[in-house]
């Protein structure tokens, strides 16, 4: 009898027990022996998790993405089809690095798909990453970024609507120190300190 609080679908390749109470791991996906996956996650079809991987709970991983050691995803995160993720700067085949280069996304956040996020940048709490926008910077909380390179172009609430604020009026307000409040349709309300937005609800 098996007696697991989680689904790994028949088709699918799952070594590890470290997952969380209903979990879902669906077809042609490859999870190795030391990952650890949270509670209520959706793990879909094609997507591979390499060994050090560490997953949050209530995370949306879909089709086709591959995690690998080194990438640490936080509570609530959402991870569109074929998102690609590295850990290696300076990849050369058959080169082998005493350390892995680390990728931190943080609780809330949104990967768009087919983004890529480079090796060593964090991606901040609630965070929007447009569809194939390539990463190669940090990105702040409840930012949204779009492009390739990647860049930003305005703030966002955590219900994912965009925020009713220019981006090139921060800077003279960051210059005077001067302090805003946001609300959003939703009813949430953010300050802008300079240049940094904190949900105050």
């Amino acid at each position: 009898m098996n007696e697991k609080k989680f689904f790994v679908h028949d088709k699918a390749l799952c070594a590890s027990e470290n997952i969380g109470a209903n979990t879902r791991i669906w077809a042609f996906t490859n999870v190795q022996k030391n990952v650890t996956i949270g509670a209520d996650c959706n793990i879909c079809d094609h997507c591979f998790i390499e060994n050090n991987v560490v997953v949050g709970d209530r995370v949306t991983i879909k089709n086709g993405v591959a995690l690998w050691d080194g990438v640490t995803i936080e509570d609530d995160v959402f991870i569109g089809p074929c998102a690609v993720f590295t850990n290696d700067i300076h990849p050369r085949s058959k080169v082998y690095h005493d350390q892995v280069d680390r990728i931190l996304v943080k609780r809330g956040a949104t990967i768009g798909a087919n983004a890529v996020i480079v090796a060593g940048h964090d991606i901040g709490q609630c965070a929007f990453v447009g569809a194939g926008a390539v990463v190669t910077k940090e990105v702040p909380d409840f930012t949204m970024w779009y492009g390739n390179p990647a860049r930003m172009v305005g703030y966002v609430c955590k219900c994912a609507r965009r925020l009713d604020i220019d981006p090139g009026s921060i800077s003279p307000a960051k210059a005077h120190g001067l302090t805003a409040h946001i609300e959003c349709e939703c009813g949430l309300v953010y300050r802008l300190d300079g240049d940094r937005l904190v949900c105050e609800s």
